[in-house]
């Protein structure tokens, strides 16, 4: 089984939204067997926060379902057993590599498609944007490493 991990600066907007979405498709997909995943901050400033609402909106817009978020720092013991960390933006990886040193776990988000950077909402109000920009990266990561792995 892979194991994959979604980070973000707050794990309040997209970081818990790519695993939601990750988790809808291999559902789809049945791969669940193939693949555990989950989300992780790379500061504390969130600790126990849920979702922020605005993204919560977008989910709802979109009729994901998903459950009450907790947010949570991502600890060593994950990193350690993590195949595949996905991080948002150079500034998470910044955070990563002081928190754990370099590794070849990091893969920034969007490599299978643009290898750009996934923005914060937080910051531009572009909640539906970034969902969109989520969705197109998780469905590339899967078809990536099912090609890659294929169960």
């Amino acid at each position: 089984m892979k194991k994959i991990i979604f980070v973000c600066h707050g794990n309040i907007c997209r970081s818990p939204v790519a695993d939601i979405l990750f988790k809808e498709e291999i559902k789809k997909l049945e791969l669940e067997d193939v693949f555990e995943s989950c989300s992780r901050a790379t500061s504390r400033e969130e600790i126990g926060n849920d979702i922020y609402p605005p993204m919560k909106r977008v989910l709802y817009y979109h009729h994901i379902a998903f459950d009450r978020h907790y947010a949570t720092q991502i600890t060593k013991e994950e990193f350690d057993n993590a195949d595949y960390i996905f991080y948002m933006d150079h500034n998470n990886l910044y955070h990563l590599n002081r928190l754990f040193g370099s590794s070849h776990k990091f893969v920034l988000i969007r490599k299978y498609l643009d290898n750009k950077d996934i923005e914060d909402p937080w910051y531009t109000d572009r909640f539906e944007y970034v969902y969109s920009q989520i969705k197109k990266a998780v469905i590339s990561i899967i078809k990536e490493l099912t090609k890659k792995d294929p169960q």
